[in-house]
Order: C-alpha cells, then structure tokens, then sequence
C-alpha cells in the first residue's frame, strides 16, 4: 500500500570511485533538462565517464538513439561502469547530507558564512523518497508537465533499474524546538557538517564546493524519520521524473510485482526555512515573430512602453538589456510584467487589461492562479494575443540569464520574452491549493549536482 506520510529511507548509493575517475567534477553535471549542446561537449570531453552518458545517453554523437534504444545504451553503459569498478556501491545503507557552497569572497562574512572561506549556500538529505498518491498533501507539485518527457524519464529508470539523479523538494522547518532552534532533520545535518569529515569534496566548473556525508546510524535515521513524517515537501524541481516514479510504480505493481524499490526515488529534501532557496526566471523565445510585431499585437491586452536600446550614451548593447531588465524588475514589482525584445528593440509590457484577462483563463482556476505572471503569460499573450502553443515549436524554453534568451531569439529571427521570477509565496499557496503552475514557469536554485550519488536497484 502506499503510505500518504513524508519519509525519506536510507539506501546503498552508487558513487564514482575517485581513483578511477579524473576527478569527482569532472564526472558530475547539471540536472539532464538544463544542460544544452554546448554543455554537453565540455563534459564529455573533461572525462569519458561523465554521467551525461547516462542521462542523456548518445548526446554528442552526430546521430544520438532516442526511446528503447537510448535506454538500452544507458543501462548497457551503467552495468559496465558497475563491472569495472568505475562506480561501486557502498557497503551500508545511509541517508546523505549534501552542502553546496560558494567562495565568500571579500569583506566581512555575514551570519551562516562557513569560517574557512567557503559560504553555505545549501545543505540537505539524499536518500529514497517514499512515494505517496497524487493529491496526497506530504509532496506537493507545484507546475504541470508533459507527457513525453515523463514517459521518457519512465522508460531509462525502468531499463537501467536505477534513479539516475535526485529530484529536489523543501519543506519549511521553522517550526524546530521550543528554544528556536532547528529541526531535528536540519540541526542534524549542520552538525554532520560542522564536525565530521566528508566522504567527499569536489569544485565544479562554476565555482561551487559540494561535499557528502554518510548517514549510516540506524537513531540517526530514525530521528530524521520522526521529524519528517508530519511534514510536507514542494517539489522544487524535477517534476516530469517525480511523475515518471509514479508512473513507474504504477505499471510494476499493475505487473503484480508488488512492493518493491519502485515504490521510492531519489531525492534532495531541504529546510527552506534554514537555507532558503532562489527563484530564478525562466524565459520564452517566439521564433519568426519580430518584437515589434509581438508589440503591435498585445495592444490592448496590456500596456506597451518603447524602450531605447541604448539609454545612457555611449552604454554597450549589454547595458541596454541590463537597464531593461532593471526597468522590468521593477515594473513587475506592482504586477505581471514582461520583456520583448531581439537585442535591437525593446518593448515593456504591463498592466493586463482586467476584461482581456477574463477571457483568456481557463474556468476553474483561483484568482492568485489567474493573477500569476506566468499564467498571464502563458495564457494572455502566448495562446490569446499571438495564437500559439506554449511548446515547441512555437514557443521555445530558455533557462539562464536574459541574454541567453535574446540570443537565441536572433538565431531564430523571432523575440525573447523576458521573464521576472514568480514568488515563492505564489508557488507555494498556488500548490498548496492543489493547482499547478503552468509549465516551466519557475527556475529553483541552487539544483543538487548529478552524479555524486546514484541509486541502482539491485541491492534493494
């Protein structure tokens, strides 16, 4: 039976065998929907045991195998990996305290800084998260998703039998011991942190430290289990493979295997009170329709200001953006607000007329729902003013920075749609209230690494 209980179990990882690797970096990357053509030839090319291998199995090669096919070489390369000793399991089960952190730089450390030069972003558990039915409050999802993805996650964990990389959820921990200290879960791993040596260290090529402990103390794992139980997780990211554990399960049990390591997955589980995260923007990119047209277009359905491209004389192209940018972040400050532009011209978009809004959303929805810039977005501008499909190929998804997305926009000849992050507050009251975000609407950071720690099935 599935239990409707947050839990987090520990389990054998498979980890990467440093002496039989070039470096514990050098075989990690980020989560597989982030990484891009360019990324994944870097990787490859800093060590031939990297885990995109895995995760995107034939990315690279001039011709990469999708479906069966490409879950069949990701297994095949796993247990070779597995038989060489390249990756080993270790030899007890443990939950995982995972930290992330950045150098701090100069001047005065503020409060939480790590002492030995080194600033804590995040630290949190990796272990097999129970999986509880949909609409089940302990894990929340908070953004829709589609089905292709899922159903290709689905088929590489069901041909690899293994979690390949952690999904990642925070729950909010404020509510810790009568003193105001932290939760259990939370004072535990800051202790682990502050006092034990790490299994492992590693900088990656972006300037972060990651470090791992092992949790092998049955009354440590049972202290995280009681402080978890009457929690509840949002799901930060990783969606479509949080769907795909489910569909997974359903499908081993519907073959009558019953309870079995399908009834878990992996994931990074993070006290959002101790260690808030950050909400970065995701952007849209029209391709073949000029700003000025998508401009044109959106009169009407909301205000539409000309920006200068150059403001201030003798300002850079990229000065422009960033002053744009700035002039958005502000403008999205009293409502939804976006960016259209190709690095040439530049229009502000604000103030959604009231009656337009109406039309466009979808019955059933809260008015916090109807309010969200992204559904705005998705459902205003995208589908009713333009008259496309939120997906490609009309509409492509640009994570990054704004000039990823106005670079992208001239290579297509079409617009950028520059984005400001949606709240938190938002995200968690819209999931909360069993909705979802419209789909890749929402950018949580920092992402675990992949590769530091896998889950594979068979000793379970």
């Amino acid at each position: 039976m599935r239990s409707s209980g947050l839990a987090l179990a520990p389990f054998h990882a498979v980890r990467f065998d440093p002496d039989r690797v070039s470096g514990l970096a050098d075989v990690t990357s980020p989560p597989y929907d982030v990484i891009g053509p360019g990324i994944v030839a870097r990787l490859l090319a800093a060590e031939p045991h990297n885990i995109v291998r895995l995760i995107l199995p034939g990315a690279g090669s001039p011709q990469p195998p999708s479906g069966p096919a490409a879950s069949a070489l990701a297994a095949a390369e796993l247990r070779d990996w597995l038989e060489s000793g390249v990756l080993r399991p270790d030899p007890r089960p443990a939950l995982y305290v995972y930290e992330q952190s950045v150098p701090d730089g100069d001047g005065p450390a503020p409060d939480g800084w790590a002492p030995d030069g080194w600033a804590v972003v995040q630290r949190g558990l990796v272990g097999a998260l129970r999986l509880v039915p949909p609409g089940s409050p302990a894990v929340l999802p908070h953004e829709d998703v589609m089905p292709g993805p899922v159903e290709g996650r689905r088929e590489l964990m069901a041909t690899t039998r293994a979690n390949l990389e952690p999904i990642f959820l925070l729950y909010d921990g404020s509510d810790g011991p009568a003193d105001g200290g932290l939760a259990t879960a939370t004072a535990l791993v800051d202790r682990v942190a502050g006092t034990r040596a790490p299994l492992l260290a590693a900088v990656t090529d972006d300037g972060t430290r990651h470090r791992l402990w092992a949790l092998t103390d049955p009354a440590e794992h049972a202290a995280v289990a009681a402080d978890l139980a009457a929690r509840t997780a949002l799901i930060a990211d990783g969606h479509h493979r949080y769907a795909a554990y489910l569909k997974l399960q359903d499908q081993e049990r519907g073959a009558g295997r019953g309870d079995g390591p399908w009834d878990y997955g992996l994931a990074f589980l993070v006290d959002s009170a101790a260690y808030p995260p950050r909400i970065g923007a995701i952007h849209r990119v029209i391709p073949g329709l000029t700003p000025g047209r998508a401009a044109e277009m959106a009169k009407g359905a909301m205000r539409v200001e000309r920006l200068e491209r150059v403001a201030a004389p003798g300002a850079s192209a990229d000065g422009a953006l960033g002053q744009a940018v700035t002039a958005l972040a502000e403008a999205g400050r009293h409502g939804p607000a976006f960016l259209l532009t190709n690095g040439s011209e530049q229009y502000l978009l604000t103030g959604p007329a009231p009656e337009r809004v109406a039309e466009a959303m979808p019955a059933g929805h809260s008015a916090r729902w109807q309010r969200l810039p992204a559904s705005v977005l998705r459902e205003l501008l995208i589908q009713s003013v333009w008259g496309l499909a939120d997906a490609e190929p009309d509409v492509l998804v640009i994570h990054g920075e704004p000039a990823a997305a106005v670079q992208a926009a001239r290579d297509a000849g079409g617009t950028a749609v520059i984005c400001n992050p949606e709240s938190a507050a938002d995200v968690r009251a819209v999931a909360e209230n069993g909705e979802r975000m419209p789909r890749k609407s929402t950018s949580f950071g920092p992402k675990p690494r992949t590769g530091l720690v896998l889950r594979e099935w068979a000793d379970e």
